[in-house]
């Protein structure tokens, strides 16, 4: 396959994380922890949330221009948010995206952001393994191509380190495809050496030392699972569960869950490093069933047939 083709496969994955992930957010009376123990999904229907419509937004604009081309992209964030607000975007993004939406310098409002360090939020991570799976013969290209989709929304160095290391972990998932996974550790480290100096870099390599037997409950611990919603806390579990299962999509996606933290984005995150290289043809036909449609504007019908 294709860059292109790998980039339409990590972005169902995604989609499909963000919204399985999503669905055990949903108050419920049953015992969530015996269900997903006992492999049982969440009820139909599954929505996906701003995880996913920001990455439709980047696979479009990839699709369009090949590259990340930063003032269109910002505006074509903001035109989405205008267009669809109800997708649980955080609280900090609705005043960035209003802003940009508004005609103001994206590179001024996001620096603004906290006191002028800019947000540090997963946001930025999120959206970015199909870029990665887009650029799967150049990690270090992925990686500049990261970061200038990062800094549209999200100006804080956490924040742009964590795209970046998602980025080049689909990258490398996406070449990898056809021959046998890499051990975990060694891909943990080789992402961490693509990855700028920052705590997303030093946790992914905390992350590399752990035993194979590790638990999540005890990666969650260490590393978070996303519980404060910025990237540093929630790129590295979501790299490290992706990392240990790289050709089971589903697994992925059980494992990353049992994290809990920020759910709907960890298993976004995973879901699309994995689906860059394994593709989603392995998952239950029920799932996609349950999950929302991929909107046509995102130009998923046009790679769909490019991958046929």
């Amino acid at each position: 396959m294709s860059g292109p083709q790998h980039a339409h496969a990590s972005l169902d994955g995604l989609v499909m994380g963000d919204a399985f992930g999503d669905g055990w957010f949903r108050p419920s009376e049953e015992p969530v922890e015996e269900m997903r123990a006992m492999r049982q999904p969440r009820p139909a229907p599954w929505p996906w949330t701003d995880d996913s419509a920001m990455a439709f937004v980047l696979f479009a604009h990839l699709t369009k221009h090949g590259e990340v081309r930063p003032d269109d992209l910002a505006r074509e964030f903001a035109a989405e948010y205008e267009r669809d607000p109800g997708r649980q975007y955080g609280p900090s993004m609705h005043r960035v995206l209003r802003r940009i939406g508004a005609g103001e310098d994206w590179r001024a409002v996001t620096a603004e952001q906290f006191g002028g360090q800019g947000s540090h939020g997963n946001g930025a991570a999120m959206r970015i393994a199909p870029l990665g799976a887009w650029f799967r013969d150049d990690p270090e290209v992925a990686a500049a191509q990261a970061r200038l989709s990062a800094l549209t929304t999200h100006a804080h160095p956490e924040a742009v380190a964590g795209a970046v290391a998602v980025a080049v972990a689909a990258a490398l998932a996406a070449a990898g495809a056809g021959r046998d996974a890499p051990e975990r550790a060694a891909f943990l480290r080789e992402v961490a050496s693509q990855v700028p100096e920052s705590d997303v870099r030093s946790r992914l390599l905390v992350a590399a030392t752990f035993h194979h037997r590790t638990s999540v409950r005890h990666a969650a611990s260490v590393l978070g699972s996303g519980t404060l919603i910025s990237a540093q806390d929630t790129v590295p579990f979501a790299l490290w569960s992706a990392a240990g299962h790289l050709d089971d999509l589903a697994e992925t996606l059980w494992q990353t869950v049992a994290g809990w933290g920020d759910r709907d984005t960890t298993c976004a995150i995973a879901g699309g490093v994995v689906a860059a290289r394994t593709g989603t043809g392995g998952l239950p036909a029920t799932w996609r069933q349950a999950r929302e449609d991929i909107p046509a504007w995102s130009g998923w019908d046009a790679g769909a047939a490019g991958c046929a």
